[in-house]
């Protein structure tokens, strides 16, 4: 019986591999470049100016939002969803907070009953739940900037702790994924995560909020900045998983093509908006003026 030789990759083919892995590094690291300073200077320098950062993305990310939904953002029930958002930021900005989330609660609900309503045009989509979804989405991560930074020095410690806790998690689940490779993470949401990307998100999370937690309040104990960090990592990684499954739903692989090498706002903050709800209620339970990891 002949043996049949493997068939070998040839150097080429490897080295085409090898960049195909790393060809959005480029425009990833240039968006990073632009966005990473501006949203750092919004945090450091006041809860005002840290309003408009939130009040900008909160704008983008309806938009993206109601597009993804079929909808359009200028009339009913696309609509709804900015103006439940406009109601419940301008209650957090008042630090209404109870407020602001019945706002939300009451905004998901007006969007979902519109959207119910029968379509003006022939064939016209309306995902009335996932609508309705959004208003709680982008509205609970917005509220919860909010809330987060509105606590004075503490709140600028720790909107910067979870801010770059979820994006060393980004960073090293990437380079992870891509240096290591290996088996799938969950191949029928997101077919190019991996269980090493994971991993090294993780490790990078947990390196990040140690080195956070010791920049800013030196001598505190180093475990719960750890314990912190990989909670609010793993939020992230699940906010990432989260957004891949929508967009499979819509049938669709960017929520935009605003931010070069990432897409969308959405896509870029997915992580984020699932950690923040997470680092809100942990907030809350401290008590609102207290760091996080203390």
């Amino acid at each position: 019986m002949a043996l049949v030789p493997a068939e070998r990759t040839s150097p080429a083919r490897m080295t085409a591999d090898a960049a195909g892995r790393w060809s959005d590094l480029g425009k990833r690291a240039v968006s990073a470049a632009v966005l990473g300073p501006v949203a750092l200077a919004a945090i450091w320098f006041g809860a005002g100016w840290f309003m408009l950062l939130v009040a900008l993305g909160t704008a983008v990310l309806a938009w993206e939002w109601v597009h993804l939904c079929g909808a359009r953002l200028r009339a009913l029930p696309g609509l709804t969803v900015p103006l439940a958002l406009l109601a419940a930021g301008l209650a957090a900005a008042a630090a209404a907070w109870l407020a602001a989330l019945v706002l939300l609660g009451v905004g998901a609900a007006v969007a979902w009953a519109v959207a119910r309503q029968p379509p003006p045009l022939p064939g016209e989509r309306r995902p009335s739940a996932w609508l309705a979804a959004g208003v709680l989405y982008v509205g609970l991560a917005g509220v919860g900037l909010i809330w987060l930074r509105d606590a004075g020095d503490a709140g600028r410690a720790n909107v910067l702790f979870v801010v770059l806790v979820v994006w060393a998690s980004d960073i090293g689940a990437y380079l992870a994924g891509r240096m290591i490779g290996g088996p799938r993470l969950a191949p029928a949401i997101s077919p190019n995560k991996t269980w090493s990307g994971s991993a090294g998100g993780l490790a990078a999370a947990i390196g990040a909020g140690l080195g956070v937690a010791a920049a800013l309040t030196p001598g505190a104990a180093a475990a719960p900045a750890a314990l912190i960090a990989a909670a609010i990592g793993l939020a992230a990684q699940g906010g990432d998983l989260l957004e891949s499954s929508i967009k499979r739903r819509f049938a669709v692989k960017d929520s935009s093509r605003l931010i070069p090498g990432h897409g969308g706002l959405l896509d870029r903050a997915d992580g984020l908006m699932a950690a923040v709800p997470v680092a809100a209620a942990l907030s809350l339970a401290l008590g609102q003026g207290a760091v996080l990891w203390r």
